[in-house]
């Protein structure tokens, strides 16, 4: 009896300590996960962000414009794991004349890695920014309200972006609704120059040689007149032209899904991309608010 009790009593400590080992790690793993429920897909890696896609398979659906109202139907490009929880939303407008297909390169890699994507038609090419912005703030609530994907997004993180007076129209947007969680205007364009309103984390990026919306007159002064506590960078292009947006482009992607893991999503493993940031020869200028809050 007295040789045996005590070796009870060493497998019982041993026993206890890797219980309490286990649950602590259990704990620490629940800790992490509550820290960002919003967290979605592997660590990133630059590698994986220049890639043409992402992690998560993709899916595609057209919505007519008969069916809406406020813009003018589009197409919606959707993660199609339903393991992942909800998904962050983000709408997207072409420029002046445009139409979606003329940026659609964007849906799928946004998509790729975890995002809802709609991609608009506005109501006429001609639309002014103003009316772009309004139809923006229409697309993402039927995407959260009334469309067929509606159940895979957390209407509380929501984004918009636009190319040319479509960028314009993000400005528009993102000072119409401060709750939006990101704003990324390409080549934007606007006659209203500041926006010293805005408190939407904002990512502008510019073509060096754009000489329809040139970012001396365009893009800059956007990026200077939005307050720094509303978080914002500003990513140019080595002599892009207006038209950048138009063909897929590396660093564009790159940014741009960084900006939307980091405040869509709260996702802190993507700062690595926005602060310093990057630096290639396809860049000719970077600023932002580093660091980040």
């Amino acid at each position: 009896m007295t040789s045996t009790a005590p070796s009870r009593a060493r497998r019982f400590l041993l026993t206890a300590a890797a219980t309490l080992a286990l649950t602590a790690g259990l704990g620490a793993t629940a800790a992490q996960a509550a820290d960002n429920p919003y967290e979605r897909g592997p660590a990133p890696t630059l590698s994986a962000l220049q890639a043409s896609r992402g992690p998560f398979a993709v899916s595609q659906t057209s919505v007519s414009r008969l069916s809406v109202t406020g813009f003018g139907g589009g197409e919606i490009y959707y993660p199609t794991s339903t393991s992942s929880g909800t998904f962050g939303a983000i709408a997207i407008s072409p420029g002046f004349t445009a139409y979606w297909s003329s940026i659609s390169w964007l849906g799928p890699r946004l998509a790729s890695h975890g995002f809802v994507v709609i991609g608009i038609e506005t109501n006429t090419t001609a639309d002014q920014p103003a009316s772009r912005g309004s139809q923006l703030l229409a697309a993402l609530d039927y995407l959260t309200q009334r469309s067929s994907v509606r159940t895979r997004i957390d209407a509380s993180r929501l984004a918009v972006a636009g190319h040319s007076m479509g960028g314009g129209g993000s400005l528009e947007a993102a000072s119409d609704r401060p709750s939006l969680q990101a704003a990324v205007p390409l080549a934007p364009w606007n006659t209203d120059k500041t926006w010293s309103e805005l408190r939407v984390p904002t990512l502008i990026i510019g073509g060096e040689s754009d000489a329809i919306a040139p970012v001396a007159s365009h893009s800059i002064p956007f990026y200077n007149s939005i307050p720094a506590s509303a978080e914002k960078s500003y990513l140019e292009l080595n002599n892009a032209s207006h038209f950048f947006p138009q063909t897929t482009d590396t660093w564009t992607g790159v940014q741009m899904v960084s900006w939307l893991k980091r405040f869509v999503d709260n996702d802190t493993r993507y700062d690595q991309f926005i602060c310093p940031g990057p630096s290639s020869l396809s860049i000719s200028d970077y600023r932002s608010t580093c660091p980040l809050s």
